[in-house]
């Protein structure tokens, strides 16, 4: 898989990322993207997080009424639902037009369970909008975030721009930051082991209600977590080798359920494109994520482990 994009031609993809520092350099570096593109007539589109959300849309005056705005800290929550439900959703309406995002998925509240999912995200963007007449801004707080942060912003995004100059990322390796994301999944100290195969998915779905409901998960999230589980269990049968096992465990204040197989997930994109009618695969794992507060994934040797977090 390769998911460099660069070669762009005037008008084509971009994915630069915004390293600011402080208010007035945030605003310096995303009002004047969002005007040009107004001015322009491209379609705009802002997810940040809502502090930040408030600040441009005070800013931004009348011309905010113009610009699609969502709170990144709720429609990301899950950094596996931004390709899909904010990144495409915005862009997809738009195939013959370019189209302008500001999309801000990593911030100093992200745990570091989250993280890995963040940088995977950041990494897919490159595949997912390649030649596409896309750019899609990235802003980073260059003074509340880690250093190592700021460094994979340097890998996932082709360009850089610091105080109103930009430049071109020597570090830029996109693969390189997929495939640090696709890491072994945290494991339990101790969780019953249900295996299942297609005779026994229907009692797949009744033991992860049990074990949910066991972990003290209310009635609306506790529907979700076995949706969840039944579309991965469903997904190991028709594509992991016809078999799995499954686990629900609690981690500091979070619902896990594992789901493992045999299979391997080679579309890096697959369940965070938007449902089309063409494609009949995908959209249980599209579900997945919109479900779940984080889902995390990983490929390796011995198969496939997704694991879905819902919040107690």
């Amino acid at each position: 898989m390769t998911i460099v994009a660069d070669g762009r031609p005037h008008g084509s993809f971009e994915h630069p990322a915004l390293l600011y520092s402080g208010v007035q350099d945030y605003l310096a570096g995303t009002v004047p993207f969002v005007l040009e593109g107004l001015a322009a007539g491209d379609p705009v589109a802002v997810s940040v997080p809502r502090p930040n959300l408030d600040l441009l849309r005070a800013e931004l005056g009348s011309a905010a009424e113009r610009v699609r705005m969502l709170d990144m800290g709720e429609v990301g929550r899950n950094p596996g639902r931004i390709l899909a439900e904010v990144l495409h959703a915005a862009a997809d309406e738009h195939l013959d037009r370019h189209v302008r995002i500001i999309g801000e998925p990593i911030w100093a509240g992200r745990t570091e369970l989250e993280y890995p999912a963040c940088l995977q995200h950041e990494a897919l963007i490159n595949l997912a909008f390649r030649g596409r007449r896309v750019t899609i801004l990235c802003p980073y707080d260059a003074d509340g975030l880690d250093p190592a942060v700021l460094a994979d912003a340097a890998q996932t995004h082709p360009e850089l721009i610091e105080r109103g100059t930009t430049r071109s990322s020597d570090a830029y390796a996109p693969d390189r930051a997929a495939a640090r994301s696709n890491s072994p999944l945290p494991q339990p100290k101790s969780a019953a082991v249900f295996a299942f195969d297609a005779s026994r998915l229907s009692a797949a779905r009744h033991f992860a209600r049990s074990e949910a409901q066991r972990a003290g998960l209310d009635e609306l999230r506790l529907d979700d977590l076995v949706l969840a589980m039944g579309e991965l269990a469903a997904n190991s049968i028709r594509h992991g080798g016809g078999h799995g096992t499954l686990q629900v465990w609690t981690d500091d204040g979070l619902v896990v359920g594992e789901v493992r197989d045999n299979g391997r997930l080679d579309d890096p994109l697959v369940g965070r494109r938007r449902p089309d009618h063409a494609r009949l695969n995908g959209r249980g794992l599209l579900m997945v994520h919109h479900l779940a507060d984080l889902v995390r994934t990983y490929t390796g040797p011995e198969g496939t482990t997704t694991q879905v977090y819902l919040q107690l």
